[in-house]
């Protein structure tokens, strides 16, 4: 498979052949990639993925779960298989093709299919995870939620990498980088993978690094699965190349990755140093946590044993041709007025340290950021998109039986609001959204998370562009619960209010007369009787609306609003 971007070949036949594909890929079935499987697809277009020309077939794939390795022996750690509903597997017939389109419908590559099978998933969480269970690893719970139940194997015929309008500047292709190594004589170039802000410390561990290693450096900062739309996806871009300024010149290049990462921890560590390889490294900074999925939540949470990323990929070095190196962690004496090793730390020096849960309360109460943690330039870009919580959008999500009273307290909340006349309210009550969003929609289980996933959406629209969206209905279930959580908490503020008003009394209020025909006989799928409610897990208010009044209830929630600081 060649890249979209090599001309080695003549130019009339290259262009000839793309033209065929289009032709042809007009009478093949066709797949609608996600956004994770756009970045899968546009790195196996570009050859960040080699040895792979295409997606993993059954044989490869289970011997990347066994073994790390693909049927002929190449280290191959994390599968990349395409996955689709039942049905489009159903449709499909191996030796058959399949047009590969983005969102939007534009095709990017034909797929000449060789494999069609349902894999197992609980014996792929445990191969690549090392757990199958959801509760315990967010990759897993993705993996059973968000991945299809069916895969396709075969070798891509690309015409197109993916469209960005952003950054265009910064997104290299592995052989546009490769070019510019050698037009910059870099013989030695030590890669640096990054999702997160970075600071002072991180610029002292990657010069620090470099060093040892007699090396240039290629920061690769993930963009993956962020939406071009967010904010945060531009802060971060930002950030880096504010940071970028602050390193020797002619060290360092700024190209982003378009990752969709696993959180596998050393598999996948293991995964991102044949993707520096690709990318021409000599060189791949390995933290002792590296691809943790809970790295940032403090030791005690981790998931893999600490040093298991480094180890891994250290025994694998001389195979996959780059040379792994330990990221040292750097932390500020005071004493000293500089940054040293951790393991350099003398009992009687006088440590500092802002954690990111501190950083991120320090910007939401426009709190002072010291410059020995941070630069002012970085720090401006951070206070654009994190501006202090009085300034920011937030939703109150309000879930509840049928006549526990969410409706009557949403509606004394917009009030409440609007006079405080500080940002713009939007009220998305259960009944009003099912009219007017989702009228086609049944009350089955699948239907009903729809529309609450729905009603997420709309409120993290409202929340990210600094408005007040107030939800109200039943949302009887938690998986579309949490899911709104997740993405409403990236981009605001998010206060879960659930009224635990009993049944009974739901029952004698029964103002639409629900329970009464669902008692009856005369409908059925009715949250509470014959369906159920599941209850939340970590609301962040609980109310029994059958012991106070709905002004009462509306004051516990602005409380609560006022101490986290969302009000004043």
């Amino acid at each position: 498979m060649k890249p979209v971007y090599d001309y080695s070949e003549n130019l009339l036949v290259h262009f000839r052949r793309i033209e065929s594909l289009k032709e042809a890929g007009l009478g093949y079935p066709s797949w609608h990639l996600d956004t994770r499987q756009l970045c899968d697809l546009e790195l196996l277009l570009s050859r960040a993925f080699y040895p792979l020309i295409g997606y993993l077939g059954r044989k490869d794939y289970e011997s990347v779960l066994k073994d790390m390795r693909l049927s002929d022996g190449t280290v191959w750690p994390v599968p990349v298989c395409l996955d689709v509903s039942e049905e489009m597997a159903l449709s499909l017939k191996e030796g058959g093709c399949l047009a590969i389109r983005d969102g939007e419908g534009f095709m990017l590559a034909v797929l000449n299919i060789t494999d069609i099978w349902k894999p197992d998933k609980k014996q792929e969480a445990q191969s690549v995870f090392g757990t199958n269970d959801p509760q315990k690893h967010p990759g897993v719970r993705n993996l059973y939620e968000k991945v299809g139940d069916w895969y396709i194997g075969g070798t891509l015929e690309g015409l197109h990498l993916p469209i960005h309008y952003d950054f265009r500047g910064l997104r290299f292709t592995p052989g546009e980088v490769h070019r510019q190594f050698s037009q910059n004589g870099w013989r030695h170039v030590i890669g640096f993978q990054t999702e997160k802000h970075l600071h002072c410390a991180h610029k002292e561990m990657t010069i620090r690094a470099a060093r040892e290693a007699g090396a240039s450096i290629l920061l690769q900062p993930v963009v993956g699965l962020t939406h071009p739309g967010d904010l945060d996806h531009y802060t971060q871009v930002r950030c880096y190349q504010e940071i970028v300024k602050k390193y020797p010149k002619n060290i360092i290049m700024l190209s982003l990755v378009p990752l969709a990462m696993r959180k596998a921890g050393p598999r996948e560590a293991l995964w991102h140093a044949i993707i520096r390889k690709n990318y021409g490294c000599s060189h791949f900074m390995v933290a002792d946590d590296h691809a943790d999925p809970f790295s940032s939540n403090g030791n005690a949470d981790r998931f893999y044993p600490l040093h298991a990323a480094q180890e891994l990929v250290s025994s694998f070095e001389e195979e996959i041709g780059i040379k792994m190196v330990p990221l040292k962690k750097m932390v500020y004496v005071e004493e000293k007025a500089e940054y040293i090793p951790e393991d350099e730390v003398g009992p009687d020096m006088n440590v500092k340290h802002i954690s990111s849960n501190e950083l991120r309360r320090r910007l939401e109460n426009g709190l002072e950021i010291p410059e020995w943690f941070s630069y002012p330039e970085v720090v401006a870009e951070l206070r654009h998109a994190y501006p202090p919580r009085s300034k920011q959008g937030f939703t109150v999500f309000i879930t509840g039986l049928s006549g526990a009273g969410k409706s009557t307290l949403a509606k004394v909340l917009m009030v409440k609001f609007m006079e405080m006349r500080d940002r713009p309210v939007t009220l998305l009550d259960g009944d009003i959204v099912r009219k007017n969003l989702s009228s086609e929609l049944t009350f089955s289980k699948e239907h009903r998370n729809l529309n609450i996933t729905r009603i997420g959406f709309v409120a993290g629209e409202i929340t990210k562009n600094g408005g007040i969206a107030l939800c109200a209905p039943i949302a009887p279930y938690e998986e579309p619960r949490r899911h709104n959580r997740e993405l409403i908490s990236s981009c605001g503020g998010y206060v879960e209010v659930y009224l635990s008003t009993p049944l009974d009394v739901c029952e004698q209020r029964d103002r639409k007369g629900l329970y009464a025909k669902a008692k009856a006989g005369k409908m059925k799928g009715v949250t509470g009787v014959d369906d159920p409610y599941v209850l939340p897990s970590n609301p962040e208010i609980v109310i029994n609306t059958a012991e106070v009044t709905p002004d009462e209830a509306a004051q516990e929630v602005l409380l609560y609003l006022e101490e986290q600081g969302y009000i004043r």
